[in-house]
């Protein structure tokens, strides 16, 4: 129920900053207020800019919430500037480098590109009738459409396997 909560709430902030007000990713996520490890990591990251004024990007964007329930001291660890490397293979993991809305999905696991960080890596991205997911995290909204892509906010942080 928690979490419904919270997706209605995210949903409805999120979608006071549309197309009127002509925000980016970065813009949106900030305005939502429910984003802020995610956009402190793209920051450590060196990623932030590239979030602002990338075209057609789709961000899968954990929210604060997700990044609290990783094992303690992770999101420290990655944030130290000797992990910037992992940090970037692992905000790059949930970053694709085109636009994908939730109703080009075709109702089965399909197998898309993230954006380049150390060679391509693919997330599986399933559409069901209790609703999308990607690598294991559940999509609570989707289709929070940005100047210049879309978020779709994750119950989880993704993790890539190596």
């Amino acid at each position: 129920m928690k979490k419904i909560l919270i997706a209605a709430g995210l949903a409805t902030a999120l979608m006071a900053t549309g197309p009127a007000q002509s925000a980016n990713i970065v813009e949106t996520a900030k305005s939502a207020g429910s984003f802020e490890t995610l956009l402190a990591a793209a920051t450590a990251a060196g990623l932030a800019d590239a979030l602002a004024t990338g075209d057609n990007l789709t961000v899968f964007a954990p929210t604060d919430e997700a990044f609290a329930a990783l094992p303690a001291g992770t999101v420290e660890t990655l944030l130290k500037p000797e992990n910037k490397d992992q940090l970037v293979a692992v905000l790059s993991y949930h970053v694709l480098p085109r636009k994908l809305m939730s109703n080009q999905l075709p109702g089965r696991v399909i197998h898309v590109k993230t954006i380049k960080s150390g060679g391509d890596r693919l997330l599986a991205v399933e559409k069901s009738a209790s609703g999308v997911s990607v690598d294991g995290a559940n999509v609570i909204t989707a289709d929070i459409v940005t100047d210049n892509g879309v978020i779709h906010v994750i119950d989880k942080v993704m993790l890539p396997s190596n």
